[in-house]
């Protein structure tokens, strides 16, 4: 399939009128797919031995939670949580693959992995707690303070049930084996510069890219019930852009979308700048408005990449990952297929 819209596309742009415009729109079509559907043509989940044994790489970790997502408590201030949670010790307890631990590395408060790990994750809650699926406890590791994670879930409206944790320096993300960005330890380049380089698709990890494009050209094969569902969720805090029509006499219903009437191609899975539209939510609305109040305390968080396990019975992971780039967070739905068949 690929490659016949491939070929479609190149005949669109060879014969179908418009000169070098044409063609040029044609070849993006052409390259955004293959970057897109990249990880058919590898393995996703070849990742670190750390990542791979994360009851063993993770113990030892002790991080302080955070009010339970999805409630008000606000009786515990920075650095008043006296109770710490033992990440490798949770999740050697696992008693069977039908009581699943899932745990997520995140990265900062105010970038984009920690806050689409967060927004799929609320999309895909029934699913993942689902007998079927059998997720029993998830935990959310974010490389913030305890007021930034607090205040992070309540913006998101994350489900009742998920537990955050607060990581300021990064040390579980780094001990189960996530990527750290671009020369992470060279000191005499800014954090900033870093980071940026990581985001254009000049450095390593080279997952950036894919995972941006397909935002804005778009994917057939795609769903896109999860950015709908953060749309929405987003569209009732204010933010900016509103691009669903909500049904408030019926719980706010998405009753329309401005994609749907997207020319040509609003039959596919995952409209073209639809993602891009999502993505342009969380970055004016939460990462620039909150910057102050979400920006990492450690600098080495500024680069740092995330990841996320869920394992069975005695802390075995029947899945792991690892980012490989700015937005690059696992597919939900593949993951829930594969704890289905676990």
């Amino acid at each position: 399939q690929l490659f016949s819209i491939a070929s479609a596309a190149t005949m669109i742009g060879s014969n179908g009128g418009r000169g070098l415009t044409c063609r040029m729109v044609a070849m993006s079509m052409m390259t955004a797919l293959f970057l897109s559907q990249g990880k058919y043509f590898a393995n996703s989940l070849v990742v670190p031995l750390t990542a791979a044994r994360p009851s063993i790489s993770l113990r030892g970790i002790q991080l302080s939670p955070v009010a339970a997502a999805g409630t008000n408590d606000t009786s515990k201030e920075e650095g008043e949580a006296t109770t710490k949670i033992d990440l490798g010790e949770i999740l050697s307890r696992t008693k069977s693959n039908s009581d699943k631990t899932m745990l997520v590395l995140g990265t900062h408060p105010a970038d984009f992995n920690t806050l689409e790990y967060l927004q799929k994750i609320r999309a895909a809650w029934s699913d993942l707690r689902d007998k079927s699926c059998g997720v029993t406890r998830c935990l959310v590791v974010i490389n913030g303070e305890i007021r930034q994670c607090r205040k992070l879930a309540d913006m998101l409206d994350l489900p009742a049930g998920l537990e955050i944790l607060a990581d300021p320096t990064g040390q579980a993300g780094r001990a189960f084996g996530v990527s750290r960005g671009w020369r992470p330890d060279d000191d005499a380049i800014p954090a900033w510069l870093k980071v940026t380089v990581v985001g254009i698709g000049l450095g390593p990890p080279w997952g950036t890219l894919p995972a941006v494009l397909t935002g804005y050209f778009g994917n057939p094969w795609g769903r896109r019930e999860w950015i709908e569902e953060t749309l929405k969720q987003g569209q009732l805090a204010g933010r900016w852009p509103a691009v669903l029509e909500l049904n408030a006499e019926n719980e706010n219903a998405i009753v329309g979308n401005k994609f749907d009437d997207f020319p040509l191609l609003s039959g596919w899975g995952r409209r073209p700048l639809e993602l891009a539209t999502m993505r342009l939510q969380n970055l004016i609305g939460i990462q620039i408005k909150h910057w102050d109040e979400l920006k990492p305390v450690d600098d080495r968080c500024l680069t740092q990449l995330g990841g996320c396990t869920v394992v069975g019975e005695g802390g075995e992971a029947v899945y792991s990952w690892v980012d490989q780039g700015l937005c690059d967070v696992p597919d939900m739905n593949k993951l829930v297929d594969v704890l289905r068949a676990v």
